[in-house]
């Protein structure tokens, strides 16, 4: 029986799905440049986990790589941002370039907390993963509204923390994509933008938490060894010690607690309860259910000091928009825009001329290696001719069939010369 033929190794449009790249979405580097610790180097994988899916999680930097080389290396990969952490003798900063062509947002980084800080002071442990299949929903707290007294810098730092991620679509956003916030508030009393990472949890509304852990079973705790989520009442001498007892608390006479008691326990309050318009991830999240809603943070957590705006990217910079330490009059201002003016003007009069002189020198070897290829076939032609010429004589008659007498000469002398030669001898092995 013949073997059946594998005809068939993807599904169908996967190929296609897959190259395809949705427009308006922006991609990000994130890295550390320059020499820096294991805390700041754990800072940049948790940075990239927060911007995940559409940043490049597993990119590995060396010793000898550049600036510049990622500066010319994003473009063809389609990316929009580059986000490049360094440590200086003051503090750690961070730099938000928008390729390719700026601006360039320089910050001080004057505090920051890891992941794993947050999830060891965190209650209960939570499973980390599917989470990161889908860009987070991007929040701005505490901005100041736009009006002439906000300062010129605000607007530009709000589009800048906009552009990193993806646009919000309500009518084409799914509900069960929504699971993670980042949080960007301005803080006006010091000055500063706290960053903050939030992952969405649904939960039961109107229920107690002894209900709840009944309903939804055993939560994943630090010192929990079951992964069953089978819930554990063997303390308990019945299910109402359970449900209407506080833990540690006998009831009025020493028996059990009124129900009405327990109403403090209640997941949520009527603010945070929100009927679900589509099914959620989680058991029993189904559309039109009533659930609270609750954020959990996991970090990574960041206080950032703006302290310079530059127009370009690094190794192109133009002019400075802001500067949070150095301040200018306008006559200062204006003098270093026109010098910035001459020289974009002169780096692009260099530019232009550069390419003429290439167009010009290629134009030049086409030019010069077809004129050599003529002149060597014409001298090739004349020196034939001439050879021709000098070989045969118009007077002459040779036949077909006649040999000259040099010719007689030499091939006689050859076969004197081999009858002279002395044979070989044959050495023969003895059979043994």
């Amino acid at each position: 029986m013949a073997r059946k033929r594998k005809n068939r190794t993807h599904l169908k449009g996967g190929t296609s799905a897959a190259t395809t790249t949705v427009d308006g979405v922006p991609k990000s580097f994130i890295i550390k440049h320059g020499q820096v610790g294991s805390s700041l180097t754990q800072l940049v994988r948790d940075v990239r986990k927060v911007m995940e899916p559409n940043t490049a999680s597993r990119l590995k930097e060396r010793n000898r790589n550049k600036l510049k080389d990622y500066l010319t290396l994003a473009p063809a990969l389609q990316v929009t941002h580059l986000l490049a952490f360094t440590l200086t003798s003051i503090a750690p900063s961070l730099r938000i370039i928008r390729l390719s062509a700026g601006p360039t947002l320089s910050f001080r980084v004057e505090r920051y907390s890891l992941m794993k800080d947050i999830l060891n002071t965190s209650r209960r442990a939570r499973s980390i993963g599917m989470e990161y299949l889908s860009p987070p929903l991007l929040v701005l707290a505490s901005f100041p509204p736009p009006s002439p007294t906000t300062p010129p810098h605000i607007p530009l730092l709000m589009k800048s923390f906009q552009t990193l991620f993806p646009p919000l679509a309500p009518h084409a956003l799914t509900l069960s994509s929504a699971r993670r916030v980042v949080l960007v508030a301005y803080n006006s009393e010091r000055g500063t933008v706290d960053f903050r990472h939030y992952v969405i949890t649904v939960k039961p509304h109107g229920v107690s938490k002894r209900v709840r852990r009944v309903l939804e079973g055993a939560p994943a705790t630090k010192n929990s060894t079951s992964a069953s989520g089978i819930l554990d009442l063997g303390s308990e001498q019945d299910v109402a010690d359970f449900l209407l007892r506080r833990k540690g608390e006998l009831g009025p006479e020493g028996g059990y607690e009124s129900a009405a008691s327990s109403t403090e326990s209640v997941a949520g309050d009527d603010e945070d309860a929100v009927d679900l318009a589509d099914d959620y991830v989680g058991r029993n999240n189904k559309k039109g259910q009533r659930r609270a809603v609750k954020l959990d943070e996991v970090g990574p957590r960041l206080e950032l000091r703006l302290v310079k705006i530059t127009e370009g990217v690094p190794g192109r910079e133009g002019s400075v928009i802001y500067h949070e330490f150095v301040k200018k009059s306008k006559k200062e201002v204006a003098a270093l825009k026109a010098d910035h003016a001459a020289k974009e003007k002169l780096r692009q009069e260099r530019r232009e001329e550069q390419d003429k002189n290439v167009q010009r020198k290629l134009t030049k070897t086409k030019k010069h290696s077809k004129g050599s290829a003529s002149e060597e076939d014409e001298g090739m032609s004349e020196k034939e001719l001439q050879d021709v010429e000098g070989d045969w004589d118009d007077e002459e008659e040779i036949s077909e069939g006649e040999v000259s007498e040099a010719e007689e000469d030499r091939e006689s002398s050859g076969d004197e010369e081999e009858e002279k030669r002395p044979a070989k001898k044959v050495r023969m092995r003895s059979q043994r």
